[in-house]
């Protein structure tokens, strides 16, 4: 089973923009279609609400996220998940890699997030999935870059940069138009999380200089395909919805495809790279 952000990876909004005003919005999975969630912000939060007195601590590790010392921390988030604290988003990523290369019995739902992984698992035995869990983060938290991380194919999407707010994203960095898109399509971007919507890939590593703010007023309607800015991330908008993102251009490159599997093309880990369409 795939599907989107859950209520328990939820950010904190302190931590980022709130890219689509009240919409909502949090780290998902690869298919990213659970909603309910509270911000399309990215915050770097995501505390668990597993219930009080339920925290579980795995035995020592090796620097493992989320834990004091070299506990790692593994949080109870209902009945039928635990919240696995990593620390850090590569440790997510590994993680969510080694979750997904060997499933264990009865885990249903994998949510990666910056910080933490969501594991879900209704009915399964949760004492021995934590300590599973214990297990898997200190092997991802001790290791080096992966041959998989290393040779990790990159993503490429042709942008025409046509969007509205583009002059505007260059009025408020003091760069020209032309240096906006040159900024924008030159670096390797990575996928962080899903959420938000469907399919809306959170992709780090954007140039500092085109961290805007969102747009003080949400647009009602942001067309598939539009590709934008704020704050730290960049993103393409999946599926039409209302928008706070500074929209550069669009792409015609479908990220999100209910009929495909997975249904997202952009999930985890993944490296992102924009280019000028016909270049």
């Amino acid at each position: 089973m795939t599907s989107g952000g859950h209520p328990a990876n939820r950010p904190a909004e302190a931590h980022a923009p709130a890219p689509e005003g009240d919409a909502p919005g949090v780290p998902g999975n690869d298919a990213g279609s659970r909603p309910g969630n509270d911000a399309e912000d990215g915050g770097l939060g995501n505390n668990a609400k597993g219930r009080p007195g339920n925290d579980a601590k795995g035995g020592s590790g090796n620097g493992a996220g989320g834990g004091s010392g070299n506990e790692v921390v593994i949080r109870r988030a209902g009945e039928d998940a635990l919240l696995v604290e990593t620390g850090t988003l590569t440790v997510s990523h590994r993680l969510d890699a080694l979750l997904r290369a060997d499933r264990p019995g009865g885990v249903v739902e994998i949510v990666p997030g910056p910080a933490t992984v969501l594991v879900v698992a209704p009915g399964a035995d949760l004492s021995r999935l934590r300590g599973h869990l214990s297990a898997l983060v200190r092997t991802a938290s001790a290791a080096g870059p992966s041959a998989r991380e290393i040779r990790q194919e990159v993503v490429t999407i042709p942008v025409i940069y046509d969007g509205d707010d583009l002059a505007d994203v260059a009025e408020i960095t003091g760069l020209s138009t032309e240096e906006v898109v040159a900024r924008h399509s030159r670096r390797e971007l990575v996928v962080g999380w899903l959420g938000f919507a469907p399919g809306f890939a959170y992709l780090s590593g954007l140039d500092p200089k085109l961290h805007v703010p969102r747009l003080a007023t949400p647009r009602t309607s942001v067309p598939a395909g539009a590709v934008a800015v704020a704050g730290p991330y960049a993103a393409v908008y999946p599926s039409a919805s209302p928008g706070g993102w500074r929209l550069l251009g669009h792409t015609t490159t479908p990220v999100w495809d209910v009929r495909a599997d997975p249904p997202s093309v952009l999930r985890p880990g993944m490296r992102v790279r924009f280019e000028v369409a016909g270049t």
